[in-house]
């Protein structure tokens, strides 16, 4: 009698060791994360105001929100800066851009251009910043700008947002020099 109690007490610790291991290995299904992103959009076009005025507007092909609060454009962004009159000042088109949320910075990677609508000068580089708070745009990449019959090159860049004033922080190449 005491032999077949202890066999049951043997099986029945089998069973709850069994199921147990069962329930755990359901669990594993239902913790799954998902890094995705939460709202994918097509087609987007977006203008952004300062007094009621619009001063960008924003064009890709797509655009994911995060769940961290970040925005990607994956397929690249064209983007123009007005002025208070509404007139273009100055464009940014990338490959593609990250935003992000908690920095409030932009980055463009790939093809990166930027072109002031009034002088005609255009920046090309592979890594550009864009900070819409100090209306800003860094770099401390390679950058090529053509400014009239001129290109300048160099490493990093620091220029307003109309691009119609900026720094090469490390100009390289030669530069022209006129005796008067």
């Amino acid at each position: 009698m005491v032999l077949c109690c202890d066999r049951f007490f043997v099986w029945v610790a089998l069973v709850i060791l069994l199921s147990s291991s069962c329930q755990q290995e359901s669990g594993k299904v239902i913790n799954e994360v998902y890094e995705g992103p939460l709202i994918a959009i097509d087609s987007v076009y977006t203008e952004m105001s300062d007094e009621g005025k619009i001063v960008v507007k924003l064009r890709a092909p797509k655009q994911l929100d995060l769940a961290n609060g970040d925005t990607e454009w994956p397929d690249g962004l064209y983007l123009e800066y007005l002025n208070m009159e509404g007139e273009i000042t100055s464009t940014f088109v990338a490959d593609y851009v990250y935003k992000d949320s908690k920095e409030n910075v932009y980055r463009g990677e790939g093809n990166v251009v930027v072109q002031n609508r009034s002088n005609g000068d255009e920046l090309n580089t592979e890594e550009l910043f864009w900070d819409p708070v100090d209306e800003t745009f860094y770099t401390d990449r390679f950058v090529t700008i053509k400014s009239d019959d001129e290109v300048h090159t160099g490493e990093g860049l620091k220029a307003n947002q109309d691009f119609s004033s900026y720094q090469i922080l490390k100009p390289s190449g030669t530069i022209n020099i006129v005796d008067q």
